[in-house]
């Protein structure tokens, strides 16, 4: 079992093979879930010309904020801008190539690719500025636009619990986009919360085999909170 083990022990070996005009999927939702170690080292690496594809850019000075404002990214495939100042003003500029994507069309455009599908037909978009230049076509007498599905050379990712073998447990929002993507990467990277021997996780539990995992590496996250809303105290009220 021992050839099975995916674990590594930096991140110069999580990242090998990594270089410049590659397409990067980085799961996550906001800032929750999302591979912060790996794209820290992504920044150092010094790597430019990145297709990145992530529900969204993270903030300013985190996540892949990071990568927007050291100018690595090229070309931004997402469903938002979000809080990300940097991604508004490159976008807007016409600095950054941004290809916004309906969220749930995003979502299945990285399952497709996962799941070997190239392309499939879907309501949304049909008729705005997102159909153009796409095929479109009527079935049962509704409009439908196809969308090519999205893979990519690496694929980063955040799990709660990894085996040694790459199976992985998400937990609670980290599970969006992350198992998908998982499965889209020619290569995929985790970064986990914890790392257990095979045979400690549920077999039930597992949402990602580790079939689709090539590296494993342990990490400790911030948890930066986007928002922090909290409710008056008592004593302030």
């Amino acid at each position: 079992m021992a050839g099975l083990n995916k674990v590594v022990h930096s991140y110069e070996e999580a990242l090998k093979g990594l270089s410049n005009d590659m397409t990067v999927m980085v799961g996550g939702f906001g800032l929750c879930g999302i591979p912060e170690g790996l794209i820290s080292h992504m920044v150092k690496t010094g790597v430019t010309g990145l297709t990145a594809i992530s529900n969204n850019a993270g903030v300013d000075d985190f996540g892949l904020g990071l990568l927007l404002k050291s100018r690595q990214i090229d070309t931004m495939i997402a469903s938002y801008v979000g809080e990300n100042a940097t991604f508004e003003k490159q976008m807007l500029s016409g600095e950054l190539n941004v290809i916004l994507t309906p969220q749930g069309t995003l979502a299945e455009k990285i399952r497709a690719g996962g799941a070997g599908i190239p392309a499939f037909f879907t309501a949304t978009g049909y008729g705005t500025p997102i159909a153009e230049g796409k095929e479109t076509r009527e079935i049962d007498g509704r409009h439908y636009v196809l969308e090519p599905s999205l893979t990519a050379d690496f694929a980063l990712i955040r799990a709660w619990k990894a085996d040694t073998m790459g199976n992985l447990v998400f937990r609670k929002t980290a599970a969006n986009f992350n198992p998908m993507m998982a499965t889209a990467g020619k290569i995929t990277v985790v970064e986990a919360e914890y790392i257990v021997e095979p045979g400690e996780l549920d077999p039930d539990h597992i949402h990602t085999p580790g079939i689709y995992v090539n590296r494993v590496i342990q990490a400790t996250f911030e948890k930066r909170i986007e928002q922090r809303t909290v409710k008056p105290s008592t004593a302030e009220a």
